[in-house]
């Protein structure tokens, strides 16, 4: 059974709202559990319907798990702080983890127990026809709280909500089986509760598996499915000034997605130049996906992809490349010079930039046969080009 997730272009709650609505669906499940155990208890024991006093153990584990989640989802909308940089929201992972612990427990406690039913068929006592009644009224309830807290998980994007309202709907199968048991033995067909409650057994642990499942992926960083990788690839793509895109990593934590990727730039613009192509993507992805909620921009020159080949050569830096253009000037640069170094794998492009005065006393034609001498030794030097500032 699918789990109906939210689309993506839909506005995430903030976090305050987020929590208290999560506290109110919560609370709300609680009380119909805490009702709902009460009453098949004592109904249960007064209509010897032991299969009914066994549902509201499954009830009363729910009630267990509510309060789970009103705790978690009180934690872990808590804001960032030094030791959680990234928030809480593995709190809510972890609760998820919990209940789908709880869901394959009693899925597994299910189909033990109908199978000691059917071993002892004959020493069960009669059962009155209340606990028929009281079984229609806790399948309503059930049904009835497996609606109201999935719409509530979709509206405030809450996995663990979804989780929980899932449980619900394992409750109320289970309901439905403990209903049509007491109604076969109430007609003679004494062996149908324990076969159908071998079959929600079944279910409920096929359930529980999925919710913990889903949990334990969260926990190891998964990343989005491909066809939302695909989306954020392509925004990030149509951004003006990205003429490239590698290593881009998704993970999940509770309702949050966190994003990493290296965008490829113009090698020959300027470092404010591409700190404000890497905003702009930021801005670009929060925007058109809101379950984004941290999206770290990496900005390359060239594609360092570890599938390329990565540069081998230990090219020398600014304070080496200053000195040899130097030696190259005869010490006529002026201090200090203003030079633009563009890093290209295994290569470099050097930009020197003077002013008219600074080229007044340099011999311009001596100066290009020692830049071309120099390149001719230095292969690791792609070109050295002078540039002349002629308006202030």
């Amino acid at each position: 059974m699918d789990h109906p997730t939210a689309s993506a272009g839909s506005r995430r709650p903030d976090d305050a709202t987020r929590a208290h609505g999560i506290r109110r669906a919560a609370l709300v499940a609680a009380a119909t559990n805490a009702v709902l155990t009460i009453g098949q208890i004592t109904i249960g024991l007064y209509a010897n319907a032991f299969s009914l006093v066994a549902d509201s153990m499954h009830t009363f584990a729910d009630l267990a798990t509510d309060l789970l989640v009103l705790v978690a989802g009180r934690r872990g909308a808590e804001p960032a702080d030094r030791e959680h940089p990234y928030g809480h929201g593995r709190i809510e992972t972890i609760a998820s983890l919990i209940l789908g612990l709880v869901i394959s427990g009693v899925g597994m406690g299910f189909l033990w127990s109908s199978g000691m039913r059917l071993q002892h068929m004959d020493a069960a006592p009669p059962l009155l026809p209340i606990a028929f009644w009281m079984a229609l009224v806790t399948l309503a309830g059930k049904e009835g709280l497996f609606h109201y807290t999935r719409a509530a998980g979709r509206r405030l994007k809450a996995p663990l909500l979804e989780a929980s309202a899932w449980h619900a709907r394992s409750d109320a199968a289970s309901s439905l089986v403990v209903a049509a048991g007491i109604g076969g033995s109430l007609a003679g067909y004494r062996f149908l509760e324990p076969l159908a409650a071998a079959l929600v057994g079944f279910l409920i642990l096929h359930m529980g598996i999925r919710v913990l499942w889903k949990a334990a992926r969260e926990l190891i960083d998964t990343g989005l499915s491909e066809v939302e990788v695909a989306r954020i690839r392509e925004t990030i793509r149509n951004t003006p000034g990205v003429v490239g895109l590698h290593d881009l990593r998704t993970r999940r934590m509770a309702d949050r997605v966190l994003c990493d990727a290296h965008i490829q730039v113009d090698p020959h613009i300027t470092v404010s130049e591409g700190h404000q192509i890497s905003d702009t993507v930021y801005l670009r992805v929060r925007r058109a996906h809101p379950e984004v909620e941290d999206f770290l921009v990496h900005v390359d020159a060239e594609n360092d992809d570890p599938q390329h080949k990565m540069p081998t050569l230990q090219l020398p830096e600014r304070t080496e490349i200053v000195r040899t253009l130097g030696h190259l000037f005869e010490g006529q640069l002026p201090a200090p010079p203003r030079v633009l170094i563009h890093y290209l794998g295994e290569h470099l492009e050097v930009q020197v930039l003077l002013t008219e005065r600074d080229l007044a006393g340099i011999d311009r034609s001596q100066l290009r046969r020692r830049i071309e001498g120099f390149l001719a030794d230095q292969p690791q030097y792609r070109a050295i080009t002078v540039l002349s500032e002629i308006a202030p």
